[in-house]
């Protein structure tokens, strides 16, 4: 009886145990994906002052471009018109490489290639919390490709960073503004290519939307042109806030809502790497 007993209670310990770290992974997931990922930025459908209530990551903005003309895809749990049906494998796969499952290559707005950096716990994290995502049936159009499709890697996130690394702080830094994909926005294209190794972070993309027209800013260390001459405090607060230096707001797509989930932490941290980006005018 005692043999018994006691192997009962080990049983419930290893199950309390796996169900304990599923939990921590599913709150892990839910801050990056409701936070420094910024998915609902382009899933969610958005109104003059943002997400739609109710029907978030149901499908969210739209881009006809040389490239493709795609709508940001539906990543609830809906089996037909979202992800429900996708196996976690599938899921990694994209998020790690841009593939399909159908074996093509998603759209180059879908950042993919600021993921190959991402931690494997980070990336079970996400899709972890994926798979709580309630269902919302919504289909949206299909995507057309006008031209092949190909990653746009970051350089020095091209491989998974591993948990030690994150001790560094400016690696931590990099690593966060990396899977927060701030280069997509921050970094002019040229000929379809971002031109990494002569404007990284000098901005001057303009997106239109729901908000009128933004542009995105330089956030270089240049004194005059970037946030060289920008606080900590005030940079955290464009970040967090949407309140630029001058006390201007900033308008979406930057995701200040999403960076205000951050931890005081992280937010240092890539405070620590911007301050690393070199000078650009």
């Amino acid at each position: 009886m005692i043999r018994f007993v006691t192997t009962l209670l080990a049983a419930f310990a290893v199950t309390l145990g796996v169900a304990n770290a599923q939990s921590d992974l599913i709150k892990r997931g839910d801050y990056l994906v409701n936070g420094i990922l910024t998915c609902g930025n382009c899933h969610s459908p958005k109104g003059p002052t943002g997400d739609i209530p109710g029907k978030l990551f149901s499908g969210g903005l739209s881009w006809d471009e040389p490239p493709f003309k795609v709508t940001a895809s539906n990543i609830t749990q809906d089996k037909d018109t979202g992800i429900g049906g996708w196996t976690d494998a599938q899921i990694k796969t994209l998020m790690r490489t841009g593939i399909l499952p159908n074996g093509v290559h998603i759209a180059m707005i879908m950042p993919t290639g600021f993921y190959h950096i991402m931690t494997d716990r980070d990336l079970n994290a996400v899709v972890a919390y994926l798979h709580t995502i309630k269902p919302i049936s919504n289909k949206v159009a299909d995507p057309v490709y006008k031209m092949p499709q190909a990653e746009h890697v970051l350089p020095g996130g091209e491989q998974p960073y591993t948990e030690a690394m994150m001790s560094d702080k400016v690696k931590k830094g990099f690593y966060l503004a990396t899977i927060a994909h701030c280069m997509e926005c921050h970094t002019p294209m040229e000929k379809g290519m971002r031109q990494w190794d002569t404007r990284l972070g000098a901005g001057g993309f303009d997106f239109p939307g729901p908000w009128g027209v933004s542009t995105s800013r330089n956030i270089t260390s240049n004194k005059t042109k970037g946030l060289g001459g920008w606080t900590d405090a005030e940079i955290k607060r464009a970040i967090t806030t949407g309140v630029s230096k001058d006390g201007s707001h900033l308008k979406p797509p930057m995701g200040f809502h999403y960076y205000a989930t951050l931890t005081p932490e992280d937010l240092d941290a890539m405070v620590a790497y911007l301050r690393t980006v070199p000078a650009k005018e």
